[in-house]
């Protein structure tokens, strides 16, 4: 049948302007990556710090004290005012204030047409608590109903997956970039059991505490640091795994701290030479190397030579995954362990236990109004043969741990106090208790100098700072 030319045409438009019906894959990418925005962005506040410094150049005022003020960016994690930071964006502060973008707790309905961004309020926000381990910081903020984002699986992510950082770089609030992820656990340092993501979507100063979020709109990681040799993005930076934020995240805001999990066993990467030297059963994988005859390993009945093949159904392959898979393990969890004994495969479940050198362990053994020390900020402990068995190296017999320190505690340029440090001396005369170290700091001035001798993992240094 022949079809007349005008027919024709008219058909074949129609047949060409029916796909044009349905956005085309690029316009449907950015429309999704549009509406992930604008769900994510209500989410994700700027945090503001400010802090106490003394000037870096010597001058005849280098003692005088200046106000810093530093922002970096957090995400709302929980409705009732529980939001993540970074620690770093928040050490050492005086005064931290949070701005909720105006959607996030506002109930004022108001048309809003202008492509400017409106501000949003500015609160107060408290410390709860910090882990320097992990470089993360819970804050909390005294609204209601505000819009919190739920965590994804760090331990699915995979290179080459979408992900997109959101914060305020540079101070510009609501910014968010797109990337991929470049590596999953990656170490920067060898011995270091925390690991982060690494991606290269554009972070930089400023971004410090924002939520790296997959397509589905779930945090993946809290954005933390960046390799740069200009100071800014260059394609190589790093965010704290989710599952890892998740267990600092939901310990301080239960608990108020973060307690530390292990089996009290050493594990070391099986290499070929080493199988073949042993006679192990394969070349690759976990073996124990050390067991702690006190520890909970030892009483689930782990042994020297013990290959551990999986922990709770994931292979484990080399003796780092194995350490940084109990850092997202609480204290109270157990974990199921099958291990290779010769040739016999064994299943075996281990409690995990506080880690020994944790130093938040003296935390649950002081109450503020026994052992508050007011001019510290802290929380101390006379100290005693249990205190002392706890504290394994220990320098001097006597002296104050500390047990907990208040993130406005007084800091001077040589750090601040830390939990699990011992105060033997103020001002060159020696602490032996806590009502000694309160009596001595009373005695003090306002302005005077205070210098501490403290022990720290062994060793001595002097803290020095001016009371308030």
């Amino acid at each position: 049948m022949r079809i007349h030319g005008h027919l024709a045409l008219v058909m074949l438009l129609g047949a060409s302007a029916a796909p044009a019906q349905e956005p085309p894959q690029l316009s449907a990418l950015s429309l999704a990556l549009q509406r992930l925005a604008e769900k994510i962005n209500p989410s994700v506040v700027q945090v503001f710090a400010a802090s106490y410094s003394t000037p870096d150049r010597e001058s005849d005022q280098s003692t005088l004290l200046t106000t810093q003020r530093t922002s970096g960016s957090g995400v709302i994690l929980d409705p009732d005012g529980y939001i993540v930071t970074n620690a770093h964006v928040v050490a050492g502060a005086i005064r931290v204030q949070v701005e909720l973008p105006v959607t996030a707790g506002d109930s004022r309905d108001v048309p809003r047409r202008s492509v400017l961004r409106p501000t949003g309020r500015t609160v107060g926000a408290r410390v709860v608590a910090i882990d320097d381990e992990t470089d993360l910081a819970v804050l909390k903020v005294d609204v209601k109903g505000l819009p919190a984002l739920m965590f994804g699986d760090s331990d699915a992510l995979k290179p080459g997956q979408i992900v997109m950082a959101f914060g305020s770089p540079l101070g510009l609030a609501a910014s968010v970039s797109m990337g991929v992820v470049s590596a999953v656990a990656r170490q920067l340092e060898p011995e270091d059991p925390m690991v982060y993501i690494q991606t290269d979507a554009p972070i930089n100063p400023g971004s410090s505490g924002g939520p790296l979020v997959d397509t589905d709109g779930r945090v993946v990681g809290v954005n933390t640091l960046i390799y740069s040799q200009s100071g800014g993005n260059e394609g190589i930076g790093f965010a704290a795994p989710s599952n890892i934020v998740r267990n600092v995240f939901e310990q301080i805001r239960a608990t108020g701290r973060v307690r530390r999990g292990e089996i009290a066993v050493d594990t070391q990467t099986i290499t070929p030479v080493m199988a073949e030297g042993l006679g192990l059963a394969q070349d690759w994988g976990v073996i124990v190397a050390h067991v702690d005859p006190a520890g909970s390993g030892a009483r689930a009945g782990l042994q020297v030579g013990d290959i551990v093949t999986s922990l709770d159904g994931k292979a484990m392959e080399n003796g780092r995954q194995f350490r940084v898979n109990f850092y997202t393990r609480g204290v109270g969890d157990v974990v199921t362990l099958q291990v290779l004994r010769g040739e016999r495969r064994l299943t075996l479940r281990v409690p995990v236990a506080e880690r020994a050198d944790d130093p938040m362990r003296f935390a649950g053994m002081v109450r503020p109004e026994d052992h508050l020390v007011a001019k510290l900020g802290i929380l101390g402990l006379n100290m005693d043969e249990r205190i002392a068995g706890m504290l394994p190296g220990l320098l001097h017999p006597e002296g104050v741990v500390v047990a907990a320190a208040a993130a406005d505690a007084p800091i001077s340029r040589q750090g601040a106090l830390h939990p699990g440090d011992v105060v033997h001396a103020l001002n060159g005369r020696a602490v032996t208790s806590l009502t000694g170290l309160r009596a001595a700091l009373t005695a003090l001035k306002p302005g005077a100098p205070a210098v501490l001798q403290i022990e720290r993992d062994g060793r001595l240094m002097y803290l020095a700072f001016a009371l308030e």
